[in-house]
């Protein structure tokens, strides 16, 4: 899909006299460690930056560029984080609401609706909720990519703490190198207990 065809939902708000528009995402809700990152970015719709999309969908070197786009370009953006410890205490549903209600109110600049990927939040804003956002939402993929980017810096610098899990190539997520890592050396500081409770259990039967 193009950049282009995915301003659909934006052009309605355009239409509905909404003129600061922000687009939310969260990265990091499956992993077994570390925070659940959002970034909401509002950005001028006239200077449409070519290749945004769905940040699973790019490459590192790709992302990354585009990230820095996003950053030049956004009228107001903001990014935040739910630690592991939260996760496990209220669980990844509310930390991820959480989490982007709180980019909302850290924008500079108060939005006239917010266009969200699948989460629907009970915020005082007009609220806009789409299947796979990310990927049809020019909006919501450039705050992909802002919270991945963000995300992926934030692992790879757990990495350099936590070497033995190999963090900085599976960024938390529960790859066959990570869950074999759990296993030989137990959990670590930032691993959500919630989520790798069987493999401890399973670590306990050996």
């Amino acid at each position: 899909m193009e950049t282009i065809s995915k301003l659909e939902n934006e052009r309605l708000l355009l239409n509905e006299g909404c003129n600061y528009i922000a687009g939310i995402d969260e990265v990091g809700r499956g992993p077994l460690c570390g925070p659940v990152v959002c970034a909401a970015v509002i950005l001028p719709l006239d200077d449409i930056i070519e290749g945004v999309d769905d940040s699973k969908k790019l490459s590192k070197k790709k992302r990354e560029k585009i990230y820095e786009e996003i950053i030049k370009k956004a009228i107001s953006y903001s990014v935040c984080r739910i630690e592991h410890d939260e996760i496990d205490r209220i669980n990844i549903l509310n930390a991820t609401k959480k989490c982007m209600a709180n980019c909302v109110e850290k924008l500079s600049v108060k939005p006239d609706a917010v266009i969200i990927d699948a989460v629907k939040l009970d915020i005082p804003y007009k609220t806009v909720s789409i299947i796979k956002g990310d990927a049809k939402s020019y909006l919501i993929g450039a705050a992909s990519i802002v919270a991945k980017v963000t995300r992926d810096k934030i692992m790879e610098e757990y990495s350099k703490i936590y070497p033995q899990y190999g963090f900085e190539r599976n960024s938390g997520y529960g790859t066959k190198e990570h869950i074999t890592a759990i296993k030989e050396f137990g959990p670590c500081e930032i691993h959500r207990k919630t989520f790798i409770k069987n493999f401890l259990v399973e670590k306990e039967k050996i």
